[in-house]
């Protein structure tokens, strides 16, 4: 690893920012002159309109949203929540101009976009946020294309609004063909305010889950069973921490009931760009009736793969195409992880004419296989390896890593089962030692698989065809890729009563913590090990990942990667992009809760 000489680096760029960030008020756009303050605003639009050129504004003001009858306090950008979608051209100059009308402090972080670390938009990690009143240039010349987002990463403000998509268009001809194209950005609305959300989940981290008691009940578990999940104050249904009724779920910030219409012709090819903006949905979304074909995942083309439904994790990006032949209306349905609720809109070939909706199916159940038992119940899909893992290149020194040394062979404690018929959790004998055990860990997977090949809860016994990870090959092959130069293993942790997230036990905090550090141009396997029974969403900020899936040199490359519950997945990085990045679950409140580092990557050495 090279010496880094990030720390100077960063404070002078720190330092330079918060002085641009700091400019003069500037005047308020004409739509945004009924802003009335943090908890007020004008009514702001739905849906997504579009912005180009060498130019871009965005505006974030206060605003009003509602939908469905329901109504609250919304952050709108340019007067619409999502925000504008911004169209760019791989290799055409661009300057993105950030302007703050709150009265608190915000940002703009470009997912999954390959810019200078100090431009990447994360309060506290790679600039200091924009003031009230302030500006914030982002000059940009995109050296990539695909379907991507932004949002802010100031506090709880993306829950609120502050979102919308981002397309790069390819410098050349695009390998995906289409007629037509469609963006479908996924989120929640909520009158409830984040921070209250969030003082719930802490209070009682089931707030939100309590109307399905009943639902677990109508399942036939056996009283041991039950016990099983008494002891772990859990219900096999608590499969998200906020769901509806809490939220009302939107397509292009569309509700339900708002009747969202999108044209096609009979015939076309019509290219779907799905974007999971949501703060805390993972979603299943089909067309009954109509297959999909991935032909691009996270902005990253790969090789078509016919799937008649997909999952996407928090901000994950799939691109898809359909091929309606005949007219009439087919359903664009985008349910809930946990079957709570459903985002809708109608792929229509006439105006007016609305598709019918699929019911909301049962709520899926946890398994054993989600507590970390893989090896015990192979029913869960996915538990074989994607590929094996070398530990005897495993760096567990430049992690602080290191396996007890009364850990037996193959790295799980027998002893943690208790035979009268319970399980301790919380055996954290189990963990390596840099991991820091104490109350923010209320459970330690025992036997955590790779599960990439898991198409995600409740759709592995669904009588179609369903995306998983293995599935996914990059459409060009990657003929220079080089081994891993050395191996890490994370641990994903968490106290889910207590509602305390972290990587490695570790609450993030921006000052005084100890970055995840990286050399310049290093080739790293990092593998995640998820010690909770959440599905986590990990993005990495400023690089892309391959996924280490079993494809060999057509590993898809990506920015988030969902880790299933008691599992691991692993990737490789490349670590060519200089600066700090943040590393976290897109899980907001997860997040907000401490589940994020700071990742650290050095700079060329130069000249002496």
């Amino acid at each position: 690893m090279t010496k880094s000489n990030l720390p100077l680096t960063r404070r002078r760029m720190i330092s330079s920012l918060a002085a641009l960030s700091g400019a003069a008020a500037l005047p308020m756009p004409a739509w945004a002159t009924g802003n009335m303050g943090r908890h007020g605003g004008a009514a702001v639009g739905k849906g997504i309109h579009e912005l180009s050129g060498a130019k871009i504004d965005l505006h974030i003001a206060d605003g009003s949203f509602a939908t469905g009858g329901r109504s609250g306090h919304a952050i709108a950008v340019n007067g619409t929540v999502p925000g504008p979608l911004i169209r760019l051209n791989e290799g055409e100059d661009v300057t993105l101009s950030v302007h703050n009308m709150l009265d608190v402090d915000s940002s703009v972080h470009w997912h999954g976009l390959l810019l200078p670390f100090q431009f990447d938009g994360v309060p506290g990690i790679s600039f200091p946020g924009i003031k009230p009143g302030a500006r914030f240039d982002v000059p940009l010349t995109p050296r990539q294309s695909g379907t991507y987002w932004w949002h802010s990463h100031s506090g709880l403000q993306e829950q609120v609004g502050h979102y919308g998509p981002l397309i790069i268009d390819p410098a050349g001809p695009d390998p995906v063909k289409y007629d037509r194209e469609h963006v479908i950005l996924l989120s929640e609305f909520t009158p409830m305010h984040p921070h209250a959300i969030m003082k719930k989940l802490k209070v009682a981290e089931g707030y939100f889950s309590m109307q399905k008691t009943s639902a677990s009940d109508d399942y036939p578990l056996s009283a041991e069973q039950r016990r099983m999940w008494g002891r772990m104050r859990m219900m096999p249904t608590d499969i998200a921490d906020v769901s509806a009724p809490t939220y009302t779920y939107l397509i292009n910030g569309h509700g339900p009931e708002d009747g969202l219409e999108l044209p096609y012709r009979p015939g076309e090819r019509v290219r779907l760009r799905i974007i999971n903006g949501s703060a805390m949905t993972f979603f299943n979304v089909r067309l009954p009736g109509l297959p999909m074909t991935v032909v691009q995942a996270d902005g990253e083309n790969v090789q078509p793969v016919a799937v008649d439904e997909l999952q996407i994790g928090v901000a994950e990006t799939y691109d898809v195409i359909v091929t309606p032949n005949e007219a009439g209306a087919f359903a664009i349905a985008a349910e809930s992880m946990d079957r709570s609720g459903m985002a809708q809109a109608s792929l229509t070939s006439q105006p007016g004419r609305k598709a019918a909706f699929p019911a909301l199916r049962d709520p899926p159940l946890l398994s054993m296989v989600d507590m970390g038992h893989g090896g015990m119940d192979h029913g869960g899909g996915g538990t074989e390896p994607a590929e094996p893992m070398d530990h005897s290149k495993m760096d567990h020194a430049a992690m602080g890593h290191a396996m007890p040394a009364d850990t037996p062979a193959g790295g799980h404690d027998m002893t943690a089962m208790d035979m009268s018929g319970g399980m301790d959790m919380r055996d954290t004998s189990l963990l390596p030692a840099s991991v820091k055990t104490g109350p923010g860990i209320d459970m330690v997977a025992m036997n955590p698989q790779d599960r990439t090949g898991y198409p995600g809860l409740g759709l592995d016994d669904v009588p179609h065809r369903v995306l998983n990870y293995r599935l996914l090959k990059s459409l060009e092959m990657d003929h220079h890729k080089r081994a891993p130069d050395r191996e890490m293993e994370l641990h994903l942790t968490g106290n889910m009563e207590r509602y305390m997230w972290s990587f490695d036990g570790k609450k993030f905090s921006a000052v005084g913590d100890e970055p995840i550090r990286f050399g310049h141009n290093e080739r790293v396997r990092v593998k995640l090990v998820n010690d909770t029974m959440m599905a986590h969403p990990i993005h990495l900020h400023g690089m892309f990942f391959e996924l280490v899936n079993g494809q060999g040199h057509h590993q898809p490359k990506k920015h988030t990667v969902i880790v299933q519950p008691g599992s691991s997945a692993t990737f490789d990085v490349t670590t060519d992009e200089p600066g700090d990045w943040a590393f976290h679950c897109h899980l907001l409140y997860h997040m907000h809760a401490g589940m994020m580092q700071t990742v650290s990557v050095a700079f060329p050495e130069g000249p002496a």
